[in-house]
Parts: C-alpha cells; sequence; structure tokens
C-alpha cells in the first residue's frame, strides 16, 4: 500500500471541508491557489474523490486541466495508484477519456477534458455533472472554465479549483476569487510551508529558480502585476565565453540554430551548442532592415544561416512558426531540419528566466544584440494580462523559441534535445 505523509492543517482542512462536522461544509466550492510545490493538487484531487464516492452513485464528474495530457501528468498519474492502495478499484476507459472508480458497491464515472482553448467548451457542452475540479484554472479558457461550472446542476454539486497565481486583473481572480463570498466558495493560499514533505534543501532550491514576479507568484502566492524589466536577473553572470581546453573551444555535444524571422522588423537567429550540460549562445546573426534600409530574401537569410553555422554540426533550426516562407526554404536546401518554435509567451518567458537563474543557458559576450535586448525587454504597463512590449524583442523571441522547443519537453509532443525539463507546479 502506497503510505501517504501527514497532512499539514491547510491540506487537512481541504481534506475535511465538506464533511459533516466541517465549519465550512455549507461552501458549495473551494478555491486553492499559492506557491508551487505547495501540496495543494494532491489533497485536493484525493478530496475531490473521497467526496464525490463518500456522497453519490451513479454520478458523472469532470476532472479538468490545461490539456488531458497535463490532467494526466498532474492529477490522473499519480492519483490512481494512491486510491487502489486504498482500496479503491480503478478502470481506465482511454477511448473515452473516462476512468470508472468503484468501492464497496458504490461506483462513479470521472470524464477528463482539456480546457486550453474556447473549442473546449463544446467537448462539456450538454453534460449534466455532478461536480467538477478544475486543475490549473488559471490557465484554462475563461469559456470551459464556466461552461463547466455551469454543467454542475446536480443538486448538490460542489466546484473545486486549484491555480498557481497570475496577473491581479485575470479573469479567475476577479470573477471567482473577489467574489468568493458572493458565490459561496471556501478560499485557501497555500505556500512550500504548507506542504510537510518538502525538506528545506528542496524549498531552497525552488526558491532559487525564481526571479521577480515569477519569484511572488510562484514561491509567494502573490497575484503579482508583471511590471519593468521582463528578465531582472539578467547580469553578468549570465554571460560568459564557450569552454575552452587547450585554447581551443571544446567539442560540442550538439548544435541547434534558433531563429526569430522579420522583414520589415529585424532578423535575429542564435548558434546554440550543449557543452558540460549547459547551452551557450555561441554567436549571434542580425539583420534590421530598416536600418540598413533593405531587405533581404529567404535565399539571403538561408545564406547567412550557413555562414553562422560554418564549422558546426548543426542538425536542427528553430523558427519563428509564422515564418513559412523561411520554413520552406530551409527545408528546400535539405541541409537542416527546419522545425516550427513552440510559439508559448507566457511559459516560454518564464521558462527562460528559469534557465538564466539555474545556469542552463548561457550567453556568450558575442551576442551582442541579445545582450542589449536583455537590459530593455520589458512588460507592457497596467496590462489586464502578462503582454510583453513589442519592442527589444526579436533576439528575446528566438531565445525563447529555444528554451521552449528544445529545452522544455512539450506536452504537444513536438521534439525536444535538452533534457527533459518543463512545469513543476
Amino acid at each position: 500500500m502506497i503510505r501517504l505523509e501527514p497532512f499539514s492543517e491547510k491540506q487537512l482542512r481541504v481534506m475535511r471541508w465538506w464533511t459533516p462536522g466541517s465549519p465550512d461544509k455549507s461552501r458549495v466550492g473551494i478555491i486553492c491557489d499559492g506557491a508551487v510545490r505547495s501540496g495543494k493538487t494532491l489533497c485536493m484531487s484525493l478530496s475531490f474523490i473521497l467526496w464525490s464516492m463518500t456522497g453519490f452513485d451513479g454520478g458523472t464528474f469532470a476532472l479538468c486541466g490545461h490539456t488531458i495530457t497535463a490532467l494526466r501528468r498532474n492529477i490522473v498519474t499519480p492519483l490512481l495508484p494512491l486510491l487502489e492502495g486504498l482500496g479503491f478499484s480503478c478502470g481506465e476507459k482511454l477511448s473515452e477519456n473516462c476512468i470508472v472508480i468503484s468501492r464497496g458497491g458504490v461506483s462513479n464515472r470521472y470524464y477528463c477534458f482539456g480546457g486550453r482553448d474556447r473549442s473546449s467548451a463544446a467537448h462539456i457542452q450538454g453534460m449534466t455533472l455532478c461536480g467538477a475540479l478544475l486543475d490549473e484554472v488559471a490557465v484554462m479558457n475563461r469559456e470551459f472554465a464556466e461552461q463547466t461550472a455551469a454543467r454542475c446542476s446536480h443538486p448538490d454539486a460542489r466546484l473545486w479549483f486549484n491555480c498557481n497565481p497570475d496577473s491581479p486583473e485575470h479573469w479567475f481572480r476577479r470573477e471567482w476569487i473577489l467574489k468568493k463570498e458572493a458565490k459561496n466558495c471556501l478560499h485557501l493560499t497555500f505556500t512550500m510551508d504548507d506542504n510537510p514533505s518538502l525538506t528545506e534543501e528542496v524549498k531552497a532550491r525552488y526558491r532559487s529558480m525564481y526571479t521577480g514576479v515569477f519569484y511572488r507568484r510562484f514561491i509567494l502566492g502573490e497575484w503579482a502585476v508583471a511590471e519593468g524589466l521582463v528578465y531582472p536577473g539578467f547580469g553578468e553572470g549570465n554571460i560568459r565565453p564557450y569552454p575552452k581546453k587547450a585554447g581551443k573551444p571544446e567539442k560540442a555535444e550538439r548544435s541547434v540554430v534558433s531563429c526569430d524571422y522579420g522583414t520589415v522588423n529585424p532578423t535575429s537567429m542564435g548558434l546554440w551548442s550543449l557543452c558540460g550540460g549547459v547551452w551557450y549562445r555561441v554567436r549571434e546573426y542580425w539583420f534590421d532592415s530598416a536600418t540598413e534600409g533593405t531587405q533581404r530574401t529567404d535565399e539571403e537569410y538561408y545564406a547567412a544561416l550557413e555562414k553562422l553555422c560554418a564549422g558546426e554540426n548543426v542538425g536542427e533550426v528553430i523558427i519563428d512558426p509564422s515564418a513559412a516562407s523561411f520554413i520552406a526554404c530551409v527545408r528546400k536546401h535539405g541541409r537542416f531540419r527546419a522545425v516550427p518554435a513552440v510559439n508559448s509567451v507566457a511559459d516560454g518567458i518564464r521558462h527562460v528566466s528559469e534557465a538564466l537563474r539555474s545556469g542552463r543557458i548561457v550567453i556568450c559576450p558575442g551576442c551582442a544584440n541579445a545582450i542589449r535586448e536583455f537590459a530593455l525587454y520589458s512588460w507592457t504597463p497596467d496590462s489586464a494580462r502578462d503582454v510583453p512590449i513589442k519592442k527589444n524583442d526579436h533576439a528575446m523571441d528566438d531565445i525563447r523559441y529555444f528554451t521552449e522547443t528544445c529545452l522544455y519537453r512539450r506536452e504537444r509532443g513536438v521534439f525536444a534535445l535538452g533534457a527533459e525539463g518543463g512545469k513543476d507546479r
């Protein structure tokens, strides 16, 4: 049997809020937000199943994540062995994205949904639910989340929300957290200290991963405004030469290029080489048609790419996914594998910040335009969403493309060259 660690007081409140002796039993929903690794996901998902199996038989419930892949990673995979260890029978119907959980003659169905875009709402329309658990609700599409809440029309239905903080103007904070009393929801904010399974060393490691707005959100658990520089922690410690041995550059374990393509705007390319577990942005290509007074063709940019890669065994070129003509040009020549970049701005910026902080990526001194943009790249002030100013962002975009597509293995199944990483939330 799987052994559970003792729960903290806040986790126990989540476990018991719906029980007859709880002062919170009259609530129709619970919202748990706060820091990463704070133990809110496990206690919420376990409590959700215990509540549903205690009060219903033959009921239909929804388990919702940003994507079904994320839901399985965050909720289903850790939860099912735990339930089986507690005596529950769990049967998955993968073709239906359904889990049937049974114990003591009681059986309920739990349908899995991804809610990352507006079209996801159509998948849940028409259902009558006895309850729903929405994991990472702050990164879900609003229409999907609200459609899911509307489907919980059983008289005894309850809602369970779990997320890390975002902007103070985020719709979920405005419509649910700030209106928690009107919606009769219990709201609990977690920190890493609410997770008794974490050692002080582990907590210190997580605190070292984040800076600026990400530290306030993912460590302090605050719904904080993104303001000022996007990468406030970037400095001399992130800039150093590529390693040498006996006066010669070390042999790269792997090399790739990332590219932000522009016609009117600048084109920025960075050559990345992996050495000793660290990716170095060894050198760059930069062309600004506005400054130069002329535009370049795809073939001219391809010639520049060949020159940038001279002497290096470059296999992949990660390219701005909107640059269809340049992707086609690279593929036509047959030397490099052209890979459309994963273009997730919010996650990408967070992952670049983490990679810089942990030393997984390093900028070499010759990358002058990248270094210049790190010192200028800023958030749009007074925005309800995390939106960087569309200025001084071309090297920033190509670095983000590299980090998202190469360093972090993505849920949508694109290739990954670096050590497996990703969200640990």
